[in-house]
């Protein structure tokens, strides 16, 4: 049997079931990722003469798939944001960035290195490409998104406000520590190179791509006195255009293309806040997003149950379990301290730290530019951490969120909730 179109027919009845399965499982504990990496499980686990995806052996085609999806999640991550970038305003955002995700990186690195003996290279790899937050999967813990009835809807929802910007942003500072553990493993004589280039240079060149190609992007949008103006289209693939031409020229301009695309997001939704084309752009990109997650999220089930996890052994398997259950919860709680919210904001912020295709990206961009000593043990511990989140997040994320709405808002709910 040939494998091309079953997998085409696989993936086609997988996109039908993703348009009616967010309504069987509404009242359910549980969440749409889960139910498609279940359906990869099961369906690469039968005799159909479909293999799951080896993404060590086939890396390229990993890194171009989740590379592809991220940067148009960022791009809808950044369209949500109505509040104003401020110190105050995105006082969680900076502390998540600053405090949490450094402590992430070396808490994980330190376990890798101490429980599995991982050398210090893949040791901090591992921490680089599991330390950012997931932008396309934690969609249940983030903002809604802009709407036709606009209401500042961030301004009072502190944790949809704070996962989605960090979710934003920490995709792009991410590939500093993923080029040190890529300039570590070459050796040599790299510090002052990493320094110069990876961390000041290209996170300087996406900051000002992204800020002046946002109003550029912006102002062809929304400019009124224009009869060319791109929101008279009406068009939502304006919303893929943006994306893919920020990024392209960023990364020809030797700069980090993910935090461009975010930054230009943002800047496009400020430029002209409450137009009614906004709720048309974050749809288009918000399909896009879903559709390549579904895929994804089979060929995650794919690989689980066909040889990605073969290095999984008990240590690193006490990896991923603390990675979710301990490192971010307690890295995320200590960088919340001292700001203005409660305990129970400040929980669920610290808790929610959901993992995904960022992750994969990471890890893979990684092995195409370095060998990394035990680089299947990374792979294995990666998807071993993805599975974990996306069923411990997706299962909680609902009923801790609506107790958190029910607080803020101070009407009673009757759904089943989690203490936060």
């Amino acid at each position: 049997m040939d494998a091309y179109p079953l997998l085409l027919a696989v993936l086609g009845i997988a996109v039908l079931g993703a348009a009616v399965l967010p309504r069987l499982i509404d009242r359910l504990p549980i969440s749409l990722p889960i139910v498609i990496v279940a359906i990869g499980m099961a369906i690469f686990s039968l005799p159909l003469s479909l293999d799951g995806p080896h993404p060590y052996a086939d890396d390229d085609a990993a890194e171009r798939l989740t590379e592809l999806v991220v940067i148009v999640s960022l791009m809808g991550a950044g369209l949500k944001l109505r509040r104003a970038p401020g110190w105050h305003s995105w006082g969680s955002t900076w502390r998540l960035l600053g405090i949490t995700m450094p402590l992430t990186v070396a808490a994980i690195a330190l376990l890798a290195g101490g429980l599995i003996g991982l050398p210090i290279a893949t040791a901090i790899l591992l921490g680089a490409v599991i330390a950012p937050t997931d932008p396309v999967l934690a969609s249940d813990v983030q903002l809604a998104g802009p709407r036709t009835d606009e209401e500042d809807e961030d301004a009072d929802d502190e944790v949809r406000f704070a996962l989605t910007s960090e979710a934003g942003l920490n995709d792009g500072l991410a590939f500093p520590i993923t080029n040190l553990a890529i300039a570590i493993a070459a050796g040599g004589s790299w510090f002052v190179g990493w320094v110069v280039d990876d961390v000041v240079v290209k996170l300087a060149i996406g900051l000002v791509a992204g800020l002046v190609f946002g109003r550029l992007i912006g102002w062809a949008i929304f400019n009124r006195r224009s009869e060319y103006a791109l929101a008279r289209t009406r068009q939502g693939f304006v919303a893929l255009g943006a994306t893919l031409a920020v990024y392209g020229i960023c990364e020809l301009l030797h700069g980090y293309g993910f935090l461009a695309v975010f930054v230009a997001a943002v800047v496009i939704r400020r430029s002209e806040l409450d137009h009614d084309y906004h709720v048309r752009l974050h749809e288009f990109a918000e399909t896009l997003e879903r559709l390549a997650s579904v895929l994804f999220l089979l060929l995650l089930g794919g690989a689980a149950v066909d040889g990605a996890l073969s290095a999984l052994t008990p240590a690193s398997f006490a990896v991923a379990l603390a990675v979710v259950f301990v490192v971010r919860p307690l890295a995320g709680w200590i960088g919340l301290l001292g700001s203005r919210h409660d305990h129970a904001v400040r929980s669920a912020i610290a808790f929610f730290g959901i993992r995904g295709m960022g992750t994969i990206y990471y890890l893979a961009h990684a092995v195409n530019e370095e060998a990394f000593a035990r680089a299947s043990v990374v792979w294995a511990i990666a998807v071993t951490t993805i599975l974990i989140s996306i069923v411990v997040h997706g299962v909680t994320a609902t009923p801790v969120l609506a107790r958190l709405d029910a607080r803020r808002t101070g009407r009673a709910t009757d759904q089943g909730v989690v203490e936060v």
